[in-house]
């Protein structure tokens, strides 16, 4: 099997190190437990010589070969261990006199015999192999001494053939475990990667289909409640809000298209119309100018709108900051309208307080957003409904030198839909496609209202109304009772003359 990507990472960094730990813990434990039971060994051979033995044999010692070997022959007899220890009693003359094993043993080496003649604590060690290949650990002790001269030695041997076996059975049975652990570790690590590899594949498979304009493709839902569930989820959510997204775009072409194909048409065919008919009707040629001119003031407007998206989406909006007093900008935005509002019969009701409301702001965008606003509300309120403008002043508690403005925009239109109200300050968003409109003047208002510090809230039920309230930050001022503040811009001119 070929291993790449994640598997191959995982078996690299994951796999391979659990196999070396467990072969290093192996080793260890095998070494562990060699150390333990020759020591165990060794401290059994240890503990055979004491001063019994050595007094036993000081009455042998110093006498005839015949009395020592009847000595060693009698210690021989007597000794409770033969089963697992082997004695063998060595004369002065370095030759075994007897052993356990009841044969007589000619030529026998002896490696530690002479260690434990050179030894100042009269003892030496051996481990290793016998003449027949037989493994096993040796301790010969030197017999004490007669008038200084060497009177023999006992020899003590245990092998350890069967504690090598009872190791390399351990050995094997830790191996076995090591593969039962490998396996399952293995097992249970591939299908732990392919429970990440297989979404991870079918993400990365959806992701080219949207990357190649299919924004239909979805990830089927996954059955783990984690990340990678999550992480479907939302390829799935960004698909449907790229689907959403292009699906305005279109809309928004299609919709900027007919905005500026309507007034072009109206002016080309105005255009015509007075090239044929010349001088000949001077009211069909004013009518005609006029035409020309609202659909060219029309067209500019979609011109202005598509130059801010661009300045939005690009972060070029910027603000041309001077003193204004917003109440003034907001008079000459609703002048505007009063024209209109005759001309659709929509009544306007304006109540706002006369008094200047002072702050550092770009007029021209403070009066885009009014106007955008008063425009919306006009577009989406039927004759013979109802638009009331009016603001009030209110302190603001953490701090003493300002104030907020809040100007109310209320229409008795169709209203905007709960689910749409989240999405409508969105670039190119319309909850009514049936009404004329680009759906991005509601977003660049919202981004100039934010480089004011103020801000939007829509307030909206469906087929009762809007509610548009425009917070903004001003210096403070006096509050003056004005009995004229529901009188239009114009009027309330005429009314101070």
């Amino acid at each position: 099997m070929k291993l790449s990507g994640i598997t191959r990472r995982w078996t690299m960094n994951t796999l391979l190190v659990v196999i070396i730990i467990l072969f290093i813990f192996t080793t260890v434990l095998m070494l562990m437990l060699q150390s333990y039971y020759y020591d165990t060994v060794s401290l059994k051979l240890s503990s055979q010589y004491s001063d019994s033995v050595s007094n036993f044999f000081s009455l042998y010692t110093g006498g005839t070969e015949e009395r020592f070997e009847a000595g060693a022959r009698e210690f021989v007899e007597n000794f409770s261990q033969k089963d697992s220890i082997e004695i063998w009693i060595i004369d002065k003359d370095g030759n075994v006199t007897i052993s356990t094993s009841g044969f007589s043993i000619e030529d026998a080496q002896i490696p530690e015999y002479n260690d434990a003649l050179k030894s100042k604590t009269n003892k030496g060690e051996f481990k290793g192999k016998t003449q027949s290949g037989e493994k096993i650990m040796a301790m010969t002790f030197m017999l004490p001494s007669v008038d200084g001269e060497n009177s023999g030695a006992i020899r003590y041997m245990i092998s350890v053939e069967e504690i090598d076996r009872q190791l390399v059975r351990v050995f094997v049975v830790s191996m076995l475990i090591i593969v039962i652990i490998i396996s399952l570790v293995t097992i249970s690590g591939m299908f732990f990667i392919q429970s990440i590899v297989n979404p991870v594949r079918e993400i990365n498979e959806t992701a080219k289909k949207i990357a190649k304009g299919d924004l239909g493709a979805r990830i089927e839902s996954r059955q783990y409640d984690d990340e990678i569930g999550e992480l479907c989820e939302t390829i799935n959510y960004m698909a449907s809000e790229f689907s959403a997204t292009d699906k305005m775009r279109n809309d928004f072409i299609s919709t900027v298209s007919h905005e500026m194909r309507t007034p072009l048409t109206a002016i080309k065919g105005w255009g015509e119309t007075l090239l044929q008919v010349g001088e000949t009707d001077p009211s069909l040629t004013k009518r005609g100018i006029e035409v020309i001119i609202n659909e060219s003031t029309r067209l500019t407007g979609v011109v202005e709108d598509l130059l801010d998206l661009s300045k939005l989406v690009n972060g070029r909006l910027s603000l041309r900051a001077e003193r204004i007093d917003v109440l003034a900008e907001l008079d000459e935005a609703a002048f505007v309208f009063k024209d209109r509002s005759m001309r659709e019969g929509v009544e306007l009701i304006y109540n706002v307080p006369h008094t200047p409301a002072p702050m550092d702001g770009d007029p021209n965008r403070i009066r885009q957003v009014f106007v955008n606003i008063l425009d919306n509300a006009f577009k989406y309120t039927p004759q013979g409904g109802k638009i009331n403008v009016y603001a009030e002043i209110e302190n603001n508690p953490d701090n003493d030198e300002k104030q907020t403005l809040k100007i109310y925009v209320e229409d008795t239109g169709c209203g905007i839909a709960t689910e749409d109200l989240p999405r409508i300050r969105e670039k190119f968003y319309k909850s009514n496609i049936s009404v004329r409109g680009s759906g991005i003047g509601l977003a660049v208002c919202d981004e100039m209202m934010k480089l004011h510090d103020g801000k939007i809230d829509i307030k909206s039920e469906l087929d009762k109304g809007t509610l548009v309230i425009l917070s903004l930050p001003i210096d403070k001022v006096e509050l003056i009772e004005d009995m004229s503040a529901n009188i239009l811009p114009e009027e309330r001119e005429i009314q101070d003359e």
